[in-house]
C-alpha cells in the first residue's frame, strides 16, 4: 500500500497536489483514501464537486459522541476516492494537532484501513509544521513517504528545507522518510535552477514537475481536479506519471 504524507509551506499547492495525485491513483484503478489534516478541511473538497465534506473535530463538537460507522465522517468523491477531513478547534480555542491526533485514533477505532482495504492513503498536512500531532502521519507509521511541494520561491524553498531536516530526525527512529520533491512552479526567475540546486544539497529528487497553468484554476472553480476536468491536458499528464511512478516503486518494492 502507498502511503504518503505531503507537507510544503502553507498556500504552496499541497492540497491542489494531493488531491490530483489521489485522482490519478484512482484513475488507474486504484481504491484511494485522502485525509486532509488541516483545520480549514479543504483538502478534499475538489474532489467532492465543491461541496465539503463535515469534518470529525465539527462532527465530535456538534452530536458530543463518536460515530459507529466511517460513513458518518466521510464522503465518496470523483473516482470513489473516500474523503476525511480532521478539521480543527473552534477558532482560538484547543491545538489543531491534537484535533489530528483525536481523528487518527478515531479512524483505528472504527478499522477504517481494514475495512476499506485500500491501495493508497494520502495525507495533505497543514503548513511546514512538523511538530505535535502535524508530525502523526509520519511519526506513527500512517505514512512511510513524504512528499515535500516546493517552488522556487525563497521562503517554500526555507519551508521545504525545514520540512526535510525534520523528516530525518524521525528517519533515525524508522519512521518516514522524505521520498522526494513536488517542484509546484510559481514563475520565479530561474525557478528550475532554484529548486534543482536545493533538491541537490538535500540529496533529493525531483519527483515530478507541475507546471503554472490556469487549468488548474479553471477546474477548481468547477469544484474538480484537473484529472476529472480534462485527464488528457499537460498538467494532467504530470499527476498521472507521478501516479504511475508511484504505483511502479510499490510493487517493485513488494516483489523484492
Amino acid at each position: 500500500m502507498i502511503k504518503l504524507a505531503i507537507y510544503g509551506k502553507g498556500g504552496i499547492g499541497k492540497s491542489t497536489c494531493t488531491a490530483n495525485l489521489a485522482a490519478a491513483l484512482a484513475s488507474l484503478g486504484k481504491r484511494v483514501i485522502q485525509i486532509g489534516c488541516d483545520p480549514k478541511a479543504d483538502s478534499t473538497i475538489n474532489l467532492l464537486g465543491g461541496i465539503p465534506v463535515t469534518p470529525v473535530m465539527n462532527y465530535l463538537r456538534e452530536r458530543d459522541e463518536e460515530p459507529e460507522k466511517i460513513e458518518e465522517i466521510s464522503k465518496v468523491g470523483f473516482g470513489n476516492i473516500l474523503c476525511i477531513e480532521t478539521g480543527g478547534p473552534t477558532p482560538g480555542l484547543g491545538c489543531a494537532g491534537r484535533g489530528i491526533i483525536s481523528t487518527f485514533s478515531l479512524l483505528e477505532e472504527l478499522e477504517l484501513f481494514e475495512k476499506y482495504k485500500p491501495d493508497a492513503v494520502l495525507y495533505d498536512v497543514l503548513g511546514d509544521v512538523v511538530c505535535g500531532g502535524f508530525a502523526a502521519p509520519i511519526r506513527e507509521g500512517y505514512a512511510s513517504q513524504v512528499l515535500i511541494v516546493t517552488s522556487g520561491e525563497k521562503m517554500a524553498l526555507y519551508a521545504a528545507n525545514n520540512i526535510n531536516s525534520a523528516v530525518k530526525n524521525f528517519e533515525d527512529r524508522s519512521y518516514a522518510r522524505v521520498r522526494g520533491i513536488i517542484m509546484n512552479r510559481r514563475s520565479v526567475e530561474n525557478e528550475e535552477e532554484k529548486v534543482q540546486t536545493f533538491a541537490d544539497m538535500s540529496g533529493l529528487e525531483i519527483i515530478a514537475d507541475i507546471p503554472r497553468s490556469n487549468d488548474i484554476i479553471k477546474y477548481e472553480d468547477m469544484g474538480k481536479t484537473v484529472i476529472e476536468g480534462d485527464p488528457d491536458l499537460p498538467v494532467s499528464r504530470c499527476f498521472m506519471e507521478l501516479a504511475e511512478k508511484l504505483l511502479a516503486e510499490e510493487e517493485m518494492n513488494g516483489n523484492e
